[in-house]
């Protein structure tokens, strides 16, 4: 059984999950939110929508801002859909600039009207993207973002991001159906007292940028609802273009339930939380405490920027949102001992390796800069770095020889992580942290679609200036 054989019995789970989604993205069967974010629920089998980045006025955090939005929202509506169904999105570009979309981990081809991140959609264009969800997709929570090499940071990090949410088995087990359920879509911005961006100069860019306003779904430390002995369900999204995100939950711990790429075989309690960028986790919260308010805080991380031309990383503790118990959940529904399976993947057939590294170099339009490389290569569309076969199973290590971490990200494949004892977790991902100065190894299998796609840090920033390249899935 490949890992996209969680059985997804769509039919079975409407009356299950209950649509007790009721943050941000809070609805009904479809329409608005009570802070009037969109949400978009596939219907009769098709996700069918019309998608606009433009730039204009939105609410951030309580003012306006001059940012890029999706149908005019920071972030953008939340799209549902489940194993199986057809996505239909009708993309119009009213930038000035180019743009395009990434469907970032969802297993769908990276060719023609799907997740092709080399397309290009100039300003004042129209494109469809078109695809099929495979009926054994994953459930779990997964985003878009554009991915136009060059402008991909500047792009996510003036806010072009939404979350897409793949309905399936783990949303029928009993005790994640009762849980309240809350999207966090964590995003950082630099803005003067306007409310327009701030662009940042060469150092921040070369260290990877990041805004002094945290936001979580669009607001400044929102307050969310908790009920006495239930659960909640915290489903995070890092859609910041640089940020790590360190959080733990003021006394309650975290019972992680999903990763990246979807939900594990039993719940892991954590109490802390590290995010880098692009990095999705779904965790449970037992309501198990006295009455009050309870902090939800993104402690000091330092990703190997601290010191570095200027970058002070992030130097204090900030609370990101605030819960307070409201009521009591009276069927008292426990923290689930099992969730689905998680098949491992067999032996590898072939090793790689990958140096992550970075060296002086020319910056376009702005001098001499630090540029990344992997293999002492820069990103260049026209070569082919990795040729793979399809269906192959392969390990890969990235060796980090620079003092910054770096989150790489593969396309289109999720992969598990191998442990220094040399097995590979039972958790699906499509990012993996490799810290400075260190190594990481994966083991990914290339399943289902043929054709050219990539791997990147996804510290925006490094993956624009140059730390990127190619992957051909061959037949």
């Amino acid at each position: 059984m490949t890992r996209r054989e969680f059985i997804a019995q769509s039919s079975a789970l409407g009356v299950a999950i209950a649509n007790r989604t009721i943050s941000a993205y809070q609805a009904p069967a479809s329409g608005r939110s009570q802070l009037g974010q969109r949400i978009f629920r596939s219907a009769d089998g098709v996700l069918d929508i019309e998608l606009t980045a433009a730039e204009e006025w939105v609410e951030l955090a309580g003012s306006q801002a001059r940012l890029y939005g999706f149908n005019g929202q920071v972030p953008g509506p939340l799209l549902e859909a489940r194993p199986g169904d057809d996505v239909r999105v009708r993309f119009m570009n009213r930038l000035r600039e180019s743009t395009n979309l990434h469907y970032h981990g969802l297993h769908i081809p990276s060719t023609a009207s799907a997740d092709n991140v080399f397309l290009v959609l100039p300003p004042g264009e129209v494109v469809d993207y078109n695809f099929r969800l495979p009926a054994t997709h994953p459930a779990g929570l997964f985003w878009v973002h554009p991915h136009l090499h060059g402008v991909a940071a500047r792009q996510v990090a003036l806010g072009l991001a939404l979350p897409f949410v793949v309905r399936g088995e783990v949303d029928g087990i009993p005790e994640v159906a009762a849980a309240r359920e809350y999207f966090l879509v964590l995003q950082d911005f630099e803005l003067d007292a306007g409310g327009r961006p701030i662009e940042p100069g060469m150092s921040a860019s070369m260290l990877g940028r990041e805004g002094s306003l945290l936001t979580v779904s669009g607001q400044r430390n929102p307050q969310y609802e908790i009920e006495q002995d239930g659960l909640t369900r915290l489903r995070f999204l890092n859609a910041s273009a640089s940020r790590f995100y360190r959080l733990r939950f003021e006394e309650h711990p975290m019972h992680v339930i999903a990763t990246d790429g979807g939900a594990l075989a039993a719940p892991q309690s954590a109490d802390e939380l590290l995010m880098a960028p692009g990095e999705r986790r779904d965790v449970l919260i037992q309501g198990a405490r006295e009455h009050g308010t309870y902090r939800l805080t993104s402690l000091q991380y330092d990703r190997g920027t601290t010191g570095m031309m200027g970058g002070g990383g992030n130097t204090a503790p900030v609370d990101v949102a605030r819960f307070v118990y409201a009521g009591r959940d009276e069927r008292r529904p426990q923290i689930p001992r099992t969730l689905v399976s998680v098949p491992g993947l067999p032996a590898s057939t072939a090793q790689r390796a990958f140096e992550l590294s970075d060296a002086m170099g020319m910056i376009p339009g702005r001098g001499m800069g630090m540029r990344f490389r992997i293999n002492r290569q820069e990103f260049s569309e026209a070569r082919i770095d990795t040729r793979v076969r399809l269906g192959a199973v392969e390990e890969w290590e990235y060796r980090n020889a620079t003092t910054m971490d770096h989150p790489m990200h593969i396309h289109t494949n999720s992969f598990q992580v191998v442990g220094t004892d040399g097995q590979a977790e039972r958790a699906w991902r499509d990012v993996v942290i490799v810290k400075a100065r260190s190594a990481a190894r994966i083991r990914i299998r290339f399943d289902d679609y043929a054709g050219l796609t990539v791997q990147h840090c996804h510290i925006l920033d490094h993956e624009d200036l140059g730390m990127m390249g190619t992957i051909l899935i061959e037949q």
